[in-house]
């Protein structure tokens, strides 16, 4: 009995001894993230170092198991978190744990015009991440909308560069709270699917810098994002996921950006510039296996072995290695390793809630004659007609699908919130295929049968609510094609007419991220925006139509009347997709993209950007000015009376353009600076100030390389859209 308590005690000193030691500095949480990354490079062996710079799995890379440093973790998407995939395979892996949230779709979110809703947005969404365990999330995109053809636009916030980036910093900010990674994507000039993989991008460097590239600058300055991801196609010649331009001298270089360029997946392409220009984690090259005998196995990326090669011959300094695994580290030490970070939650009654808000402040009132809107109580028989009243829009559109808990269709809302006093008869009226990624899904019905019954039940209804638009297909709002016309698939067009002939009361619900062709637009009294409203679409929708929650949702894009109206359809192929032959592309619309380019051209839109009914009235007044004249330097003070004449608690958005009189360069005839949302019950009125910075008016010079703000006259314009300005307040800067 003695000996064994002496070996108990021993072994027990042996384990207090051993446990007492001194924890590592990179294990110790309390040491500055900079001397922890410092203390872990200089533990590792080359071959780690290598490692982490390289997945490991499809949506995983390699931490440093000796050191105890874990691996990261990625996910899908901007809007929810995708289901979990096999190891290494595309295939679900077919948990029973996955299910997620899904929020509405950026565009729906950059039509709240709400920082505010962003954060909430970016908060919970995070929340979902954390509970699956996720450090970085592969979003969001910022992506410029060029094009009303772009597949991949219902992921991106818009046309406008500053409305982009006061709505990306703060979703940043929320994903990163919970200590997941943000990863800021497509950089870029990502803003087409065809040819997506070699299209090569030539524009200005004005361009570049005023349009293109503002969004991206915010997100890594003020929204200090942690990661961002490279796009597919070359810019000058020069892949994005390893362009020394992009990713050297503006990202790292001009914006100081210390996290973590995480190519797309098969976006790189040579081992020499992956290494030097500026990537460090390369993702999804074509792997079709783990093993050293498949020519494309995780070993043999890129920056894998043959990178481990190049360092160990001498041919490439280990400085080049040091950077980007110092990078990688810091990343881990953020997320996966900051034991301080929040718990998460999954698909919880308040996440539902919040993307239920965001889509309700999304939704874009287009058109309302005759009051059509809200539908009154008085109304018994609703027929509802559509194939997207009832299709699943979570399903589809390529990267950024969800598995969900549940998905209220705009069917079932309807029928929830009028159910009780009208009879609900649905029709099919159109159909599309399933969902097929990037191929086309040929249609199963009988288009004619699908319409004929359509339009009988249409016209023994006092009110016809019609759900259309596009969908996750290819070739319609989807990633790796883009759209091949610019008007309504499955003959819905000639479906809204042949219902316009026995009903004239239509509301058109649009389900879409896109603009489409609307060539009945006289005779539908009432449209609804509604975009990819996520888990609660149904009943934001059905919130909207009843009044219940009043629209204040504002178009972050221009909706042409015909393609041709569009920028980039005005230069012929070279402009858009690019040349057939080599997939060179010139963005000959330069900076006049989206409302830029129709104001300073003259072409009227179909509805302009900014562009939103509410079902009450709002006066502004009172417009003021800090002072006439400002310094460089100077923060110019707007003022203005907002009141709610109408009969509805509502919100309105006050929007501030700028125009300079005399340039010595074209300038758009005017350019969203500022704008505020402000929320009133009826006969209410406050006043709202906002803040336009001086520098903010400046344009990015050809000749100078860099920012001027010219002496002279600009003019302040103050609307409720781009088409609607209701005072212009001249200033002077010296």
């Amino acid at each position: 009995m003695k000996k064994k308590f002496l070996f108990v005690c021993l072994v027990a000193a042996v384990s207090v001894a051993g446990f007492s030691q001194k924890v590592p500095t990179y294990l110790d949480d309390s040491k500055p993230i900079e001397q922890r990354v410092a203390a872990a490079l200089a533990a590792m062996t080359l071959e780690e170092k290598v490692a982490l710079c390289h997945a490991q799995s499809k949506f995983s890379s390699k931490g440093v198991p000796r050191l105890g440093i874990p691996e990261l973790w990625m996910s899908d998407g901007p809007h929810g978190v995708r289901a979990e995939l096999l190891y290494d395979e595309w295939s679900q892996a077919n948990w029973n744990n996955d299910s997620c949230t899904a929020f509405p779709a950026l565009t729906c979110l950059a039509a709240s015009f709400n920082p505010d809703l962003a954060h909430l947005y970016g908060t919970a969404i995070g929340e979902e991440a954390r509970y699956r365990n996720k450090s970085v999330l592969l979003g969001p995109g910022v992506n410029m909308y060029r094009t009303p053809l772009n597949g991949r636009n219902f992921e991106y916030m818009g046309e406008d560069p500053f409305l982009a980036s006061r709505i990306a910093v703060p979703y940043i900010k929320g994903v990163q709270s919970i200590g997941v990674a943000a990863c800021v994507k497509h950089f870029a000039l990502n803003n087409q699917e065809n040819w997506r993989m070699n299209v090569d991008v030539n524009l200005s460097d004005r361009a570049l810098r005023e349009i293109y590239l503002p969004a991206f600058k915010a997100a890594i300055t003020e929204g200090k994002a942690w990661s961002l991801m490279g796009a597919y196609n070359k810019f000058r010649g020069q892949h994005c996921c390893h362009n020394d331009l992009l990713l050297n001298q503006i990202l790292k270089k001009e914006w100081k950006f210390d996290g973590v360029v995480i190519s797309d997946w098969g976006g790189t392409h040579n081992t020499q510039e992956a290494a030097l220009n500026g990537l460090d984690l390369e993702m999804g090259t074509n792997t079709n296996g783990m093993t050293a005998s498949i020519a494309n196995s995780y070993n043999s990326y890129y920056l894998a072995n043959p990178f481990l090669q190049e360092l160990r011959s001498g041919k490439m300094d280990v400085s080049i290695v040091n950077d980007k695994a110092s990078r990688i580290l810091r990343l881990i030490f953020r997320t996966i390793m900051d034991r301080k970070r929040p718990f998460g939650s999954l698909a919880t009654p308040e996440h539902a809630a919040v993307a239920r808000k965001i889509a309700q402040e999304g939704i874009v009132l287009l058109k309302n004659d005759q009051q059509t809107l809200p539908i009154s109580p008085s109304v018994k028989s609703i027929a509802v007609i559509g194939e997207n009243a009832t299709r699943s829009m979570t399903v589809g559109g390529g990267s950024s699908e969800l598995k969900v808990k549940y998905e209220v269709s705009p069917l079932e809302g309807i029928k929830s919130r009028f159910g009780k006093t009208a009879t609900i008869d649905y029709s099919l009226g159109y159909g599309s295929g399933k969902y097929q990624y990037d191929k086309v899904a040929p249609s199963p019905y009988d288009a004619l049968k699908l319409r004929t019954e359509a339009v009988a039940k249409a016209a023994k209804a006092e009110l016809v609510v019609f759900v259309g638009g596009l969908n996750k297909n290819s070739e319609q709002d989807c990633e790796g094609r883009d759209r091949v016309s610019y008007g309504l698939p499955f003959e819905q067009d000639l479906l809204l007419t042949e219902i316009l002939k026995v009903n004239p009361h239509v509301v058109l619900v649009l389900i879409s991220g896109n603009a489409v062709e609307m060539p009945w637009i006289k005779e539908v009294p009432a449209i609804v925006q509604a975009w990819y409203g996520g888990t609660e679409s149904g009943n934001a929708i059905a919130d909207i139509l009843s009044g219940d929650i009043n629209p204040s949702g504002k178009l972050p894009f221009t909706f042409p009347v015909k393609l041709e109206d569009n920028s980039a359809a005005a230069f012929g192929e070279i402009a858009y997709p690019g040349d057939a032959k080599t997939h060179k592309q010139e963005y000959k619309d330069d900076i006049l993209i989206g409302y830029r380019w129709h104001d300073t051209k003259a072409i009227k839109p179909l509805f302009a950007f900014g562009h939103g009914l509410s079902y009450s009235s709002f006066q502004l007044s009172g417009f003021a000015t800090s002072k006439p004249s400002y310094q460089a330097g100077d923060s110019i003070v707007v003022s203005v009376q907002v009141k709610n004449t109408g009969k509805y608690d509502g919100a309105q958005v006050v929007q501030v353009y700028a125009s300079q009189t005399k340039s010595s360069v074209m300038r758009p005839k005017k350019e969203l600076k500022a704008f505020q949302k402000v929320f009133l019950k009826p006969n209410e009125a406050k006043k709202v100030t906002i803040k336009i910075r001086t520098k903010d008016l400046a344009f990015f010079s050809e000749s100078a390389k860099d920012w001027k703000l010219e002496s002279g006259e600009f003019v302040l314009h103050i609307g409720t859209s781009s088409d609607n300005i209701v005072k212009s307040i001249p200033i002077n800067i010296n």
